[in-house]
């Protein structure tokens, strides 16, 4: 469990961080307004953690889907346009001394 969460905050940082930062401080203040019976500073935090939660729903949902296919770039021509390559040939000449 120890090295699972930080591997999950770290990806989620890197992904989003704007709304991961959005959520950390509503998470906060909501911490902080629970503890002190402030319910006002409880609210702001509450919906400030729920729209950055809503937000983040709403992008995944209009992420467009991956291709089901890949991209394949050819860097050699076709065996249609060429049918064999030219052979190497090796002479085999004697070094000199």
């Amino acid at each position: 469990m120890n090295a699972v969460l930080p591997r999950f905050l770290k990806s989620a940082y890197r992904r989003d961080p704007i709304i991961s930062v959005l959520m950390t401080v509503g998470v906060v203040d909501a911490l902080i307004g629970g503890m002190n019976d402030s319910w006002s500073l409880f609210t702001v935090g509450l919906g400030t953690a729920g729209i950055s939660l809503a937000f983040k729903l709403w992008r995944i949902q209009q992420r467009r889907p991956l291709p089901d296919e890949p991209v394949v770039q050819h860097y050699l021509p076709s065996q249609s346009s060429s049918p064999t390559l030219p052979l190497l040939t090796i002479s085999k000449k004697k070094p000199r001394r």
